[in-house]
């Protein structure tokens, strides 16, 4: 049975997609009559199909080599467009990793869109995202993931764009679309010129070609930073991360994919790209500044927010710009460690405070407080995915953290102090939310806040045991340092952890500190709590030559283009009512018309020789 299941692993991605063509049944005429949970339900079983699949060939080909499959789609004029997979436990494990967070993201959206009569196309919608991140794991090919990539960009325009009525979702799902376009525009250009030098798009021969390709120094730089171009996008790294923010209008289920999974298909494109981006000294460089800078921005941004989905949106990008660190600096193997540490922790985390907005009506820190006592599951939940998400040992993030850190200690030493102004900020940022969502006194919004329903409390608990088992998990997989620990850099990582708990637990529950918190002058804090600008920045800059350019192209379209062509037609008509008076019946009239103008256009045609045998003649 594991046999089969394992030789039939390329199926998971049809499960969920499969969901999603079943809940698109539910027309409004058949939710009238059936109301529209049927089509959640529909789509969650074929999920928790897909993860039973994914779990059952994980046993099967676990401590095996890995095996590839090719499934033939088009060979045309020497074009070969075979689809080849990746079998391993590696790429099945990402299947279950996706299939089950999608899975407790569904039963979530059984509570939180109770109300809600949109859940045919957010369902739909979610089974797209889950099929297309199955596919983009097990896909061994540049091409096809790349394929893959626009499909999942789409599929963020439709579900941040679901309740389409509002226009603060409306500009967001644009947005967010957009800013992933100038990514994938890049991206494209790069996989198109890899093509011709490398010979293959499968990412295991580029690994093996990138041992010996001899590229010119310009063209290597161009081509890597064309393919790193995409995963930037997608990751939300400086300057791409402004839709991430805005992506926050959706609803708040997909919210947990989006912070969780779609945000690291950019990081498994830019983890599988590794070894082509080491060819280019310049890229690698691009690739760790990029990181680092978005790292260190972001988790400032954070925490002066106010918006409480706002705080873990950039705290994500935060997250993906260390990844951006790790595959910079050559440590793959940390990087796929920390994005799945991360994604429970942040999915956790995620559900918490997804849990307060629902029958909380606002989603302002300031105006919340006291929620402790009312809602302990959440509290507990935010605590945990908290502590999984920081360098707190023995939590599942720090022995992510603690590799990379220990990677950095001796060759970048620059970066490793990076690493642990990121995270002790982190620490700090996640523990003023919960200080000002779930400590202090109760305020108008909070004191009637009752804990939430099943649907809620089930995933969250569901995700809370795997957060707190994600050692065990890693112990299992022999991914624990075990006697190689570098003590002196995990000792760092755990003192700025501790200094950033210390620090928010003094000023954020502290009753005598005067809130809201005041920390440095105002226009310091308006710079971080404007995301630096960026916004009117790009008013400026971007959006200002776009469109005088746009202007300039409609003037010259409006009256040189249209202009010429009006004169045509002013020429044309202005003609015809000349020529109509001279039309009197008579045939030779007509015949004389006709031979004065072949002679005429004779006279022309034959102008050059005449004057060539004038000159021949007079010489």
């Amino acid at each position: 049975m594991a046999q089969i299941l394992l030789q039939t692993v390329w199926f998971i991605p049809c499960y969920p997609l499969i969901g999603g063509v079943l809940s698109m049944l539910w027309f409004p005429a058949v939710t009238r009559r059936t109301g529209p949970r049927p089509s959640g339900y529909v789509n969650a079983i074929l999920t928790l199909f897909a993860f039973v699949h994914g779990v059952i060939a994980l046993t099967a080909i676990w401590n095996q080599p890995a095996q590839h499959e090719l499934i033939p789609w088009l060979n045309v004029a020497g074009l070969d467009l075979t689809i080849p997979v990746e079998i391993s436990a590696v790429t099945v494990g990402a299947t279950v990793l996706i299939t089950g967070l999608n899975l407790l993201a569904q039963i979530y959206a059984f509570g939180y869109m109770d109300m809600d009569w949109g859940w045919a196309r957010l369902f739909s919608l979610m089974g797209l995202f889950e099929g297309g991140m199955c596919g983009l794991v097990l896909c061994n090919s540049l091409f096809f993931s790349y394929i893959i990539l626009e499909i999942l960009t789409l599929g963020t325009y439709l579900l941040v764009g679901l309740w389409f009525n509002q226009s603060l979702v409306v500009t967001g799902a644009r947005d967010a679309f957009l800013t992933k376009r100038v990514g994938d525009l890049f991206l494209l250009m790069g996989v198109v010129a890899i093509l011709p030098l490398a010979g293959t798009w499968n990412f295991d021969e580029l690994a093996v070609w990138a041992q010996t390709a001899k590229l010119d120094p310009t063209v290597a730089t161009l081509l890597i930073l064309a393919l790193i171009a995409g995963p930037m996008g997608k990751c939300a790294q400086f300057p791409l991360h402004l839709w991430l923010d805005e992506a926050m209008e959706g609803p708040l289920p997909a919210t947990i994919l989006r912070n969780t999974v779609v945000v690291e298909t950019g990081a498994w494109i830019l983890i599988k790209l590794q070894p082509v981006i080491a060819l280019s000294p310049v890229g690698m460089t691009t690739t760790i500044i990029v990181g680092a800078a978005t790292a260190v921005g972001a988790s400032l941004i954070a925490i002066a927010q106010i918006d409480i989905k706002r705080t873990l949106s950039y705290i994500v990008s935060a997250y993906m710009g260390l990844v951006f660190i790790a595959v910079g600096t050559g440590q793959a193997q940390t990087a796929l460690t920390l994005i799945f540490a991360y994604s429970l922790a942040m999915g956790l985390l995620v559900m918490s405070i997804g849990s307060v907005v629902w029958n909380s009506i606002t989603q302002d820190v300031r105006s919340l407080g006291g929620l402790w006592g009312k809602r302990p599951i959440s509290a507990i939940s935010f605590i945990v995915g908290s502590a999984g998400l920081v360098g707190l040992p023995p939590f599942g993030c720090f022995w992510g953290l603690e590799e990379l850190t220990s990677g950095l200690s001796e060759a970048h030493p620059f970066l490793l102090g990076i690493v642990l102004f990121v995270n002790g900020v982190t620490a700090f940022g996640l523990v003023r939310v919960f200080g000002l969502v779930f400590g202090g006194k109760q305020k108008q919004m909070t004191e009637r806040s009752p804990e939430v329903h099943w649907p809620f409390i089930l995933p969250m608990t569901v995700l809370m045991g795997f957060t707190l088992h994600v050692p065990h998990l890693l112990a299992a997989w022999n991914l624990l340092p075990g006697a190689s620990l570098n003590y002196t850099a995990s000792g760092l990582l755990v003192m700025s952890t501790a200094i950033g708990i210390g620090a928010g637990a003094f000023v954020y529950l502290n009753e005598k500190w005067e809130k809201p918190v005041r920390i440095g002058s105002q226009a310091l804090q308006d710079f971080f709590a404007y995301d630096f600008y960026t916004a009117q920045l790009y008013r400026v800059t971007v959006v200002f030559a776009v469109g005088l350019v746009a202007r300039v192209i409609s003037w010259v379209d409006r009256n040189i283009v249209d202009g010429f062509a009006n004169l045509i037609g002013f020429a044309t008509v202005f003609g015809a009512q000349s020529l109509k008076y001279n039309v009197n019946g008579q045939t030779q009239f007509y015949a004389l018309t006709i031979l004065l103008g072949v002679a005429l256009f004779g006279l022309l045609v034959t102008w050059p020789l005449l004057a060539r045998l004038s000159l021949i003649v007079g010489g």
